[in-house]
């Protein structure tokens, strides 16, 4: 019971946008800028920030869900452990969101339980599958944060100082994923995740 009432004090708050984080913001050094940006650039970096914080929300259920499944102490604690560098992140988009004037995703209680599901499923499949879906979302993940970071305006540095750490922090869980006994995924796998992941990019920028 006190399992099942932890999970979903971590839903709620994913969902709510109420976040723990463990570590400052990486953009708490910089200067405001909100002076720096027009009314265009700010709308196009709130929808980008926007795609990042439902994937962090993505990530907690992914992680949360994996964890439950997990056949293996040390996999079950290697999933806590990233859930809860996760959760900072998850923090720090939200504080860029409110920034920018912005809000989260109304869609998060969807992509929430979807994610949840899929992370229950590979789960269910094994360790070494649940770890080489970690290490395969992880690689499509600082793919999509090295695009982003690409097409954000040059006097938004502190968008930048939150996605660099976050994609490395990204890169070092699937590098432990990997490590941990993670199995490559299967192509057809890859690339319906590469479609799921178009489809909530598309849909998150907007609502």
């Amino acid at each position: 019971m006190d399992t099942l009432i932890r999970e979903f004090d971590v839903a709620l708050r994913a969902i709510a946008g109420v976040t723990r984080a463990s570590r400052a913001n990486p953009a708490t050094e910089l200067a405001p800028d909100s002076d720096s940006l027009d009314q265009a650039q700010r709308g196009h970096v709130a929808g980008l920030m926007r795609i990042n914080h439902v994937g962090e929300v993505c990530a907690q259920a992914l992680y949360q869900a994996q964890k439950l499944t997990a056949r293996t102490a040390p996999v079950r604690a290697q999933m806590d452990q990233a859930a809860r560098e996760e959760e900072d992140h998850l923090g720090w988009c939200a504080e860029r969101l409110r920034e920018l004037g912005s809000r989260p995703s109304l869609l998060n209680p969807v992509w929430y339980a979807g994610a949840f599901a899929i992370g229950w499923v590979a789960g269910r499949a094994g360790d070494r599958v649940s770890l080489g879906f970690v290490a395969e979302t992880e690689r499509q993940v600082e793919q999509h944060l090295t695009g982003h970071l690409e097409q954000l305006p040059a006097a938004d540095g502190r968008s930048r100082a939150i996605l660099e750490q976050m994609r490395d922090d990204e890169v070092r869980h699937g590098d432990a994923a990997r490590d941990a006994g993670g199995m490559p995924l299967p192509a057809p796998v890859r690339a319906l995740m590469r479609a799921a992941s178009r489809v909530m990019t598309t849909a998150a920028y907007r609502i």
